[in-house]
């Protein structure tokens, strides 16, 4: 009779264990579906002139831009990324509208690839290609990585110069 009572325990104990692990699996997919969807969602809002992605950036969320613009760094919310977004959009005639080349999204993280077009006041075009990490929790970003093709901003912030 114990041999039975071991071997049930053992057999409830696989039950509960894949239950668990398949609603942990669920909520994942659930999760990062849910979390490309915004992401898709903000930029064809974008496109569209009616928001941008920043709009689900958390008061506090950390991006860092790589590389060595002049805009390069870690800023630790989104008010002071406003402050540094500010002088690019300055020197711009009109807004960069994105075309999303692909979104990939594990867990709480999305990836996307992204060109983005605008006119310099200069009149010349502004040409570039993003990629963001984005880290979500409840819905909003709250971690940016952003890769960017730093000459591109480079030559744009020297070769314009912002209205007084």
């Amino acid at each position: 009779m114990t041999r039975w009572v071991n071997f049930a325990w053992r057999v409830q104990a696989l039950a509960l264990s894949l239950i668990f692990f398949t609603n942990n699996v669920w909520a994942s997919e659930n999760t990062q579906h849910a979390n490309a969807t915004l992401v898709r969602q903000a930029f064809t809002h974008w496109q569209q002139g009616k928001g941008t992605v920043f709009d689900l950036l958390a008061p506090n969320a950390k991006w860092t831009v790589a590389g060595t613009s002049p805009v390069s760094g870690v800023y630790n919310s989104k008010a002071e990324l406003a402050q540094v977004v500010r002088p690019i959009t300055a020197r711009l005639a009109t807004p960069i509208v994105p075309t999303v080349q692909s979104i990939v999204a594990q867990n709480d993280v999305v990836v996307v690839l992204w060109n983005g077009t605008a006119t310099a006041l200069d009149h010349k075009p502004y040409n570039n290609t993003y990629l963001w990490h984005m880290t979500f929790k409840n819905g909003q970003i709250i971690e940016v990585t952003a890769f960017l093709d730093t000459y591109v901003l480079n030559d744009l912030m020297r070769r314009v110069k912002p209205p007084q």
